[in-house]
């Protein structure tokens, strides 16, 4: 796939990170949602097949059939997408063991070929690391968005994501530096940029409210639309989309303000 473009302009994009805990797998979720609100197929696809995640998160934890009864030859593709929030379609990985075992990661890119005939997006959740699961993720994608944190390891390790994506011929997209806090020890983004070599194209903050959504099973531009982080994770999918986007400001009000108002029923 990394040497074609594939179906009628679908954008296969690998999400890939050099060290698990960078936040890859919610960047996907809520990358993919908030793309499906604003422009036409999105599906994901959690490729990291020995520690997925992403049902987790989205509440698909229990999928009758997965991308491992797939990738094993026991399903057909249709049968394991499932409709997530916005629209976007998800097609989650499995979480038993036996499921891992079964699974054929080389059957990957046959799964991914038959989602760019339909789609206008495919994001792909890969392993984080450089091992040949991850390899096929990067491999089968014909764009790569690294997802990093502001220190010096996580970026050293990004490097070497990079360095094997444009091997195997999957463009580089850009970074997103995940969980900012803006602490003078963090790296900046024009300091991240110098070391990758390539575009910081969002700079999510940590949000306390991504941690909430998580337990509800939700993304958080849907939970909490007007939260800092979904903000962010919004104006990374106009930027993939090249339109512009307007930042949505929270309500001023405040939350006492808002109780008394629903005791006494005034609007």
């Amino acid at each position: 796939m990394a040497e074609s473009e594939g179906g009628d302009g679908c954008r296969a994009i690998c999400i890939a990170s050099g060290k698990g805990g960078t936040g890859k797998t919610t960047v996907t979720a809520n990358l993919g949602t908030a793309l499906a609100d604003m422009n036409g197929e999105v599906y994901i696809l959690d490729a990291d097949i020995a520690m997925a995640n992403l049902g987790l998160i989205l509440q698909m934890e229990d999928a009758p059939v997965t991308l491992h009864d797939v990738l094993a030859g026991e399903a057909d593709v249709e049968e394991a997408v499932y409709e997530g929030p916005k629209g976007v379609k998800v097609i989650p990985a499995g979480i038993s063991l036996e499921g891992i075992r079964k699974a054929n990661p080389e059957r990957l890119r046959e799964v991914v070929e038959w989602i760019v005939d339909r789609a206008d997006f495919l994001l792909i959740d890969g392993p984080a690391g450089l091992g040949r699961d991850a390899l096929t993720a990067l491999s089968a994608a014909t764009e790569c968005l690294l997802v990093v944190n502001p220190e010096i390891a996580s970026i050293t390790d990004a490097l070497k994501v990079k360095a094997v994506a444009e091997r195997v011929g999957t463009n580089i997209t850009g970074a997103a530096v995940n969980r900012v806090t803006k602490d003078k020890t963090e790296l900046t983004k024009d300091e991240i940029e110098k070391i990758l070599e390539t575009r910081v194209l969002a700079e999510i903050p940590e949000d306390p409210e991504v941690r909430r959504a998580a337990a509800f099973g939700e993304p958080v531009v849907v939970r909490s639309p007007k939260s800092a982080a979904a903000q962010a994770f919004k104006k990374l999918a106009a930027e993939l989309l090249g339109i512009e986007y307007e930042v949505e400001v929270p309500d001023k009000e405040g939350v006492l303000s808002k109780i008394i108002k629903g005791l006494f029923g005034k609007r």
